[in-house]
Parts: C-alpha cells; sequence; structure tokens
C-alpha cells in the first residue's frame, strides 16, 4: 500500500517509522514535566560529547537536547560538528569566532540552523493538524514587530480542550505541556525522520 502525503509517495512503513520515532519524542519530552527543572541559562562547562548541565536546571533547548538523547540523538555532538565544518553558516548575535560544545547546541539560532541545514524543517503552517507527536516548533516570543526573542519546543501528543496538540516547553517556570502552539509567531517547524539526523 502506498499513501500520498504532501506531494510525496511514501511507502506506509516509512510513515509508521516516522510516527514510531515521534512518539517516542513526544513520550521522553512529556516526561520531563515530571522532574523538577528549575529555568537557569548559565554558561556551564560540560563534557564532549554527550555532556549536559546539572540534571535540576536548563532552559527551552534543553528540553529538546534531553529528549532527543532518550532517542540516541546527540545534539551537542551533531551541532558541533556541523558548525565545525561551515562555522559562518550559523548565527553570529554571540560575537564568536570558533564553535563552542558548551553552549552552542543549547542556544534556539543555532538549533533552528541546523535541523534546516539537516533537511528536516517544514512548511509554515496555521493548521494544527499539520503539527505531530515528536516534532519541533520554535517562536519568537516577542512577536512580528517588538524585537527578537527565540524559544523552542517539542508537540506533545496530548490534546488540548481546544484540540491543539500540547507543547512541551521551559518558558521560565520549569518544563510544562501547554496549549501554546500559536501563541507567537512561528519561526520553524522540524520534523526529523526515521533515520533521525547527521547521516
Amino acid at each position: 500500500m502506498i499513501l500520498v502525503s504532501v506531494g510525496l509517495i511514501l511507502p506506509t512503513a516509512a510513515i509508521s517509522a516516522n510516527s514510531e520515532l515521534g512518539d517516542r519524542i513526544a513520550e521522553a519530552a512529556l516526561a520531563r514535566t515530571a522532574l523538577s527543572i528549575r529555568y537557569d541559562p548559565s554558561y556551564v562547562r560540560i563534557d564532549y560529547p554527550g555532556g549536559d548541565v546539572p540534571a535540576d536546571r536548563g532552559v527551552c533547548a534543553d528540553v529538546i537536547i534531553r529528549s532527543l538523547r532518550k532517542v540516541d540523538i546527540d545534539l551537542q555532538q551533531l551541532v558541533h560538528e556541523d558548525m565545525r565544518s561551515d562555522f559562518s553558516a550559523y548565527p553570529d548575535h554571540w560575537g564568536l569566532t570558533r564553535p563552542d560544545p558548551n553552549i552552542d547546541h543549547r542556544r534556539v539560532p543555532n538549533l533552528e540552523r541546523y535541523f534546516t541545514r539537516a533537511g528536516v524543517k517544514r512548511p509554515q503552517s496555521r493548521e494544527a493538524g499539520d503539527f505531530e507527536p515528536g516534532d519541533i516548533v520554535a517562536w519568537n516570543l516577542r512577536g512580528a514587530g517588538g524585537g527578537w526573542l527565540p524559544h523552542i519546543g517539542i508537540v506533545s501528543a496530548e490534546k488540548a480542550p481546544s484540540g491543539r496538540p500540547l507543547i512541551v516547553h521551559n518558558i521560565g517556570a520549569g518544563v510544562m505541556a501547554e496549549d501554546v502552539l500559536f501563541a507567537w509567531p512561528v519561526t520553524g517547524h522540524y520534523r526529523i525522520g526515521p533515520d533521525g539526523l547527521g547521516d
């Protein structure tokens, strides 16, 4: 059996594999809501690869990093290797002259650039049905005309009364699942395929 999706013809097995990975990512993200995590954007020296800030603290990007590690995807290593190969392709907001594996993967604009370069960016949409469990969504919290404050989260399998999927994110009060998919302008929508990232 063949299914047609977004103009592409994909075998049913490939679609099932993608859904399975998305479900695992969403489940790993939702599990983070049971933990006590203090919002802390401090720069910390960490191991490489597989390094992490202390388990009781983190920011929005750490929700993504830790959830993907549960499916054997190490964004610290993937982002660092990609930045080493083409540093100029990444945003220069921080005035750095070389990659830093302690912090680069914890910055939302770097994650957005990496996901785009990895080929997992999805078309922009205002339809909740276009977002699947395990998808990664980025926003500008300041809105269209109010400056720039990036944020990122993961689409949950859980639904709000509105019918929209809950988003697992950390906006400052710990990791939560909330109905915020369209609360701010979406700047990026990403879906990791069954083969993962960095292959």
